[in-house]
């Protein structure tokens, strides 16, 4: 379940996706698997030999990728989040959720 962000912010994300961007979106998150987990950053893109491509700079496996018909991407976590999202710049994300 997702928490903390807006449908403006989601529409833009898959809108990115769709374009063939590689997009990214962080919010809260629970889930009873990840219990001490509460923030993901979801990395997608509609074109998987992209997505494909970008996640290898970040050991990121092709078989991790959430296979959704419209919208394919990682879901990052924990200390490889962080480590993304400060190798491309996006502080905003660190900062907001307190990263």
């Amino acid at each position: 379940m997702a928490f903390g962000i807006n449908k403006a912010e989601l529409e833009n994300w898959k809108r990115q996706v769709l374009k063939g961007e590689i997009a990214f979106l962080t919010h809260y998150w629970q889930d009873e698997r990840f219990p001490n987990t509460y923030t993901v950053t979801k990395v997608g893109c509609v074109w998987i030999p992209k997505l494909i491509n970008w996640g290898k700079q970040y050991d990121l496996k092709a078989k991790w990728i959430h296979q959704h018909p419209l919208y394919p991407h990682f879901d990052l976590l924990g200390e490889r989040q962080l480590m993304v999202l400060q190798q491309e710049g996006r502080y905003d994300h660190i900062k907001r959720f307190h990263l």
